[in-house]
């Protein structure tokens, strides 16, 4: 039996520079669906460029929790946290079996403190 897949929160940028949050198992799929219009309202108003971010969670309840907390960052805040210079507490991620704390996220290219 094969372990389930991870779901994914990712932040899309869009035209504007507007900031697309959402969840997937298939981050890449997803993308070529908002590009291609068949996403959400918002990505065919604002169809999205490129990618920003996009972190694992164990299940679609933990990845819902913390597209949840990102949608309530403001415009600045989720440009810091793809920087890597906000840390957002999500209280769980698909890194359980890692002994660090996981639930203070940053983005994969973030200067360890």
């Amino acid at each position: 039996m094969t372990a389930p897949k991870p779901w994914h929160l990712y932040l899309l940028e869009c035209a504007g520079g507007r900031i697309y949050t959402g969840i997937a198992i298939d981050v890449d799929a997803r993308y070529a669906a908002h590009v291609a219009g068949k996403g959400a309202r918002f990505t065919r108003a604002y169809p999205p460029s490129r990618i920003l971010l996009s972190l694992p969670f164990a299940d679609r309840a933990a990845a819902s929790r913390a597209e949840y907390r990102v949608k309530q960052l403001s415009a600045s805040q989720k440009r810091a946290l793809v920087a890597g210079t906000f840390v957002c507490d999500f209280g769980d991620s698909s890194d359980s079996g890692d002994s660090s704390d996981s639930s203070d996220i940053k983005a994969p290219d973030a200067p360890d403190e």
